[in-house]
């Protein structure tokens, strides 16, 4: 039998090009993103006072693959990552803060001032942390500022 155009009847066929596998390019290289969501599970688990091992048990790891995701060196999938976010009972896009690659200026220094990164990235190592919870605590108004002015006064030096 023929159709109206003339060809025989049955399934018609489109010449569609699908890419094969082996030629899709995406890219298995971790990014920006990666890093910021590492950073801010960190900082999250940190924020608990909770250690890599614990986070780990709680996901079905090891401490040692904690400490990849954190740092940026393995990709953390959806699924465990919402897993984290539950964990930690904060929403799954908190943990993609920071993640548009962008710095800040300091507020009050110039244009062409050097961009710092956020507030998240500042204190996602245990140092910088520690200081942050220490500060909270100071409740004196005028020791709280003395800290800063030390603080600024040890960063000018370098030291």
């Amino acid at each position: 039998m023929l159709s109206t155009h003339g060809a025989a009847a049955g399934p018609q066929r489109e010449d569609i090009s699908l890419p094969s596998p082996r030629h899709q390019t995406i890219s298995k290289r971790l990014d920006a993103i990666d890093r910021a969501v590492g950073h801010n599970i960190r900082f999250r688990r940190l924020a608990h006072g909770m250690a890599q091992a614990e986070l780990g048990r709680r996901l079905g790891l090891s401490f040692q693959q904690v400490q990849k995701y954190e740092k940026g060196i393995n990709r953390v999938g959806s699924g465990r990552l919402l897993r984290i976010a539950r964990i930690f009972e904060v929403p799954i896009a908190s943990f993609y803060e920071g993640a548009e690659g962008r710095k800040l200026r300091t507020p009050g220094t110039a244009p062409d001032s050097p961009p710092v990164p956020s507030a998240l990235a500042l204190i996602a190592d245990r140092e910088p942390f520690r200081l942050v919870q220490a500060f909270a605590k100071v409740r004196d108004r005028g020791m709280r500022r003395a800290i800063v002015v030390l603080v600024e006064k040890a960063a000018a030096r370098g030291g």
